[in-house]
């Protein structure tokens, strides 16, 4: 085994594992990448991404050529190779909440038939704290004489600004009993780190620093600065931690908003006020139609399902979670008292979940699309990417456009649901010539309320 330049092998291409691929195999690693799903292997070795993610398909390209990025479907001509494997597999919610952790154990259990002795199982998939003493005991039970370390290796990269995230590493976190394997992951993305300092990001950072307010410059920042050792039940809380407190941000704004709506102050400056202060930050602290995604949904559910186990209550994240629930039908009830709903036609901008991906999973967007179509409203849609992935979660009767222009004309009120840089710099001059009505409902508190005013809409926001 050489842990110098380690084989890899990375079990499931969904957004972590696909973009950790393209991202090793490019920094210079041999990696397998295996899934189950004969379209994704297919779509990889063609050089692209089954999924809109801004500079990937480049990444892809550049591993499938050269020879270092391997998709497969076979863990027998994958596995035995690796002396290093990453596990991303999905980890999707229950109708309880709890995590449905059968992808997780399959994995394990299918590597644990070919691996190789001194082999490090590393845990990137978001897992509740102590799935990896159950993922060790799988293994072990597969495969009792095999020597191998557990590491759990929580990813932080976010949907749109994905690729950006994987090679501006700010923090690397790395939980396990075993120091010298915690050593040999850490190195892995120390490599990362500085084939990354030598890139132009320009391509793909339309949407770094779109929540945060600012970019994080790892340019000259030690490597060694962004390391965490944890144990390893440590390191599996850190994550699901750490997005059910970015949903507690968001909520907490559109708690605040909804306030503002009453009282007549404008949360934006608020929130801006509040920001200013170092130990709150102004990250996440933005109001709107609220979040959605494959993350902060199953995440928070997930924190919450672990606190029923270990018999604790959650009431500030249950109370994350009915501010969220609540804001589609917030938005309908502040829409119902400046036009007649049922009479209406509605251009909803925007399906997919945030900007900067084609991710449509627990997308806001489309509840309040369909939420103003079975109040009677004709509604008309239209995404820059995730029109194909929308169809499927929208009501039959909801039009689907392929173009703003399109979705503009002859609408009576517009809706901005997801703030994709394509609605925020459209030339709305330009629309007021091609809409009916004058409403314009920003439900993401983007645009500038002034210039919207004074071209001639009426600008509606949440808290504004």
């Amino acid at each position: 085994m050489s842990m110098v330049n380690p084989t890899i092998t990375i079990i499931g291409t969904g957004y972590v594992g696909l973009t950790t691929s393209a991202v090793l195999s490019n920094a210079g690693y041999k990696v397998y990448a295996v899934d189950t799903d004969q379209m994704k292997i297919d779509t990889m070795k063609e050089g692209k991404a089954y999924f809109f993610e801004r500079g990937l398909d480049d990444f892809v390209r550049n591993g499938v050529e050269s020879g270092r990025l391997m998709p497969t479907t076979s863990y027998e001509d994958s596995v035995p190779h690796a002396d290093i494997i990453f596990s991303c597999v999905g980890t999707p919610s229950k109708d309880d909440g709890s995590s449905n952790l059968d992808y997780v154990y399959c994995a394990a259990e299918s590597s644990a038939k070919c691996m190789k002795d001194g082999c490090i199982y590393v845990q990137k998939s978001t897992v509740p704290v102590g799935t990896g003493r159950g993922v060790i005991a799988r293994i072990g039970n597969v495969n009792p004489n095999l020597k191998f370390d557990y590491v759990s290796n929580p990813e932080f990269l976010a949907e749109g600004s994905a690729l950006f995230d994987a090679l501006n590493i700010d923090r690397i976190v790395v939980g396990g009993d075993n120091h010298k394997a915690l050593e040999s992951v850490l190195r892995i993305f120390k490599k990362v780190d500085d084939f990354s300092k030598k890139l132009d990001h320009s391509k793909y950072k339309a949407y770094v620093g779109f929540y945060s307010g600012k970019v994080v410059n790892i340019k000259d920042s030690d490597f060694s600065q962004r390391e965490v050792r944890t144990s390893l039940e440590s390191a599996e809380l850190v994550k699901v931690a750490a997005n059910s407190f970015l949903a507690l941000k968001i909520s907490f704004a559109n708690s605040v908003a909804m306030l503002c709506d009453t009282v007549g102050a404008d949360v934006t400056e608020v929130m801006n006020g509040i920001g200013l202060d170092h130990r709150i930050g102004r990250a996440m602290l933005y109001s709107g139609l609220g979040w959605g995604g494959g993350c902060f949904p199953k995440d928070v559910r997930g924190l919450i399902s672990v606190y029923k186990e270990n018999n604790l209550d959650s009431p500030i994240i249950n109370a994350t979670v009915e501010v969220n629930n609540g804001m589609v039908a917030y938005v309908v009830k502040k829409l119902q008292r400046i036009v007649a709903i049922g009479s209406c036609r509605i251009a909803i901008l925007g399906l997919s979940f945030k900007p900067g991906t084609s991710d449509i999973r627990s997308s806001q967007s489309i509840l309040l699309a369909n939420r103003l179509f079975d109040m009677g409203a004709e509604v008309v849609t239209f995404d820059p990417q995730a029109n194909r992935e929308a169809r499927k979660e929208l009501s039959k009767g909801v039009e689907i456009c392929t173009s703003i222009e399109e979705a503009l004309k002859d609408s009576d009120v517009v809706v901005i649901a997801t703030e994709w840089k394509e609605f925020l710099e459209y030339d709305w001059k330009s629309a007021r010539e091609l809409v009916s009505g004058n409403v314009l409902f920003d439900a993401r508190n983007r645009l500038d309320k002034k210039i919207l005013t004074d071209i001639g809409f009426k600008y509606v926001g949440i808290g504004r």
